[in-house]
């Protein structure tokens, strides 16, 4: 279930990013790129900073020094979903299409069949994964040539979880969709992608194809449960 890899320019880029939160150092010097119709994961601990990356990059957090390019639209899955919980599945969709040209949330279902027969429930309503199937719907309603999902797998089942792995790989194999996965569950981001940095406070510890990563001692150890012979 592992993402392809792509050889073409990146079509996201970080370069140098600081981040602070006043005199404190969020993101030092992290450099990052996300090929087009790549799938990249970004795993680490629990402060590590993944969620301030996601952040500075859709813009609600301001950088102080660095760079980021993204040669088209990005779109943010935030960390819980951020649903609005009184509105059904269809106006929670159609809020994600405000600046496209068409908000008619068909492929959206064809994506997710089951959030068609939910489409007049209120979000508040639905399980975890249903949850977020819209969340990742309401991201997708925007047209976006890069979808920055943070923390996938956060309070759902490891089925559920694998279900929604699966339409992610399938719509990144059929559409070309760029995909950047925060992940603090690094089995499930290093399965998915085909390729990954590790966030260590704040900074790029090591990256590389996922299946060389899964097979690094300090990988295995810190973030797969391996053991590490010293």
């Amino acid at each position: 279930m592992n993402g392809t890899g792509a050889a073409t320019a990146p079509i996201l880029s970080v370069d140098g990013l600081v981040v602070r939160y006043g005199a404190a150092i969020a993101l030092e010097d992290v450099s990052l790129e996300v090929g087009r119709g790549e799938m990249v994961a970004l795993i680490g601990a629990n402060g590590a900073g993944k969620t301030t990356l996601l952040n500075t990059l859709s813009g609600i957090l301001t950088p102080s020094a660095g760079t980021i390019r993204c040669a088209g639209r990005l779109a943010h899955v935030p960390e819980g979903r951020e649903l609005f919980f009184d509105l059904c599945v269809d106006d929670n969709l159609r809020l994600g299409a405000w600046k496209a040209s068409s908000r008619d949330p068909a492929r959206i279902y064809e994506l997710f069949p089951k959030l068609r027969d939910l489409s007049r429930r209120k979000a508040g309503y639905l399980s975890g994964g249903e949850q977020q199937m819209v969340a990742i719907g309401r991201a997708l309603m925007a047209g976006p040539d890069v979808l920055a999902i943070d923390e996938l797998s956060q309070g759902l089942a490891p089925i559920v979880v694998q279900e929604i792995g699966r339409y992610l790989v399938r719509l990144n194999a059929e559409t070309g969709l760029s995909v950047l996965l925060v992940e603090q569950n690094a089995r499930l981001a290093l399965e998915l992608c085909a390729r990954a940095y590790v966030l260590e406070t704040g900074r790029v510890a090591t990256h590389g194809p996922s299946a060389l990563l899964r097979d690094e001692p300090a990988v295995r150890s810190a973030y797969l449960g391996g053991h590490v012979t010293t």
